[in-house]
């Protein structure tokens, strides 16, 4: 797949910038971004000459998670309608979960450039990421529990905050700001909004001056160390448990079409702002 309609590549040396290029939704992710995003992961994992990946969005965010209605979006649905729970499982699971399962595990360094709202599905690309740059205006949440869930699909919080913070911004939905999420552990720097992007293309260019080979061996070591922790199994019980919400949340009226007709077009509060 080349000449992307919702993302942005640039090359600098040995370090591809991969942009979410939708900052008039807030780059809210799209199934197209999504494919889109995988495809290029591919593209740079399989391409020798870059060692480093940038992820980042355009405008004034980062992300604010799932297309839950664009105009792009909506029409895409209609054509690829979901029939059945069983359908919707197998939508969820490819689109939000086993993808993100994937670019955790890309064998190459990947950092996540975040500015602005980093919400739900923005918090879940961002986490998978290796590093975090965030800048000092960036603010991060799950806010699944206003609306009946229990958690995103790709549930990494409890590591990257442990469990009581967890259960504190779980429960309130209260944004995170960059300074705590530094504080956490969630983020590796806060740098000031207008050096974010020379920042982390100085910290990637430094990276990419290692080994390749040491570098995706140093990765795996640490994935798998999570791993024998019973990280993976504890991710695929999370997903199962973020399931069983969606029955719950269509009782509610909070989840699917009638969902979406109803609730207003601002569901964080957020649009009403200056956004760009």
């Amino acid at each position: 797949m080349t000449g992307y309609s919702t993302l942005l590549t640039e090359r600098t040396g040995a370090v591809l910038k991969i942009t979410a290029n939708r900052p008039d939704v807030l780059n809210a992710q799209s199934r197209i971004l999504l494919e889109e995003l995988d495809d290029a992961f591919v593209r740079a994992t399989k391409d020798d000459a870059v060692r480093v990946i940038i992820l980042a969005g355009a405008g004034k965010h980062f992300s604010a998670g799932h297309d839950l209605g664009s105009p792009q979006e909506m029409a895409d649905q209609k054509k690829n309608p979901v029939e059945g729970f069983k359908d919707e499982y197998r939508r969820l699971s490819e689109r939000f979960f086993e993808n993100t399962m994937r670019w955790r595990d890309i064998p190459k360094p990947t950092i996540a450039q975040v500015q602005g709202y980093c919400i739900m599905g923005g918090m879940m690309i961002a986490s998978a990421c290796d590093i975090i740059i965030a800048s000092d205006d960036a603010q991060f949440a799950d806010r699944a529990v206003k609306w009946g869930g229990s958690h995103v699909q790709y549930f990494s919080m409890p590591w990257d905050f442990g469990p009581r913070k967890t259960k504190e911004y779980l429960f309130t939905g209260a944004f995170i700001s960059a300074a705590d999420a530094e504080k956490a552990g969630l983020v590796n720097r806060v740098v000031p909004r207008a050096k974010l992007e020379e920042e982390t293309m100085a910290l990637a260019q430094n990276i990419a001056e290692r080994d390749p080979f040491a570098l995706k061996l140093a990765k795996a070591s640490v994935n798998e160390m999570q791993d024998a922790q019973g990280w993976r199994q504890a991710m695929e019980g999370a997903f199962k448990n973020y399931m069983m919400t969606i029955p719950h949340r269509i009782e509610m009226g909070t989840y699917g079409p009638k969902a979406r007709e109803k609730a207003p077009k601002d569901r964080f509060g957020i649009l009403n702002k200056k956004t760009g």
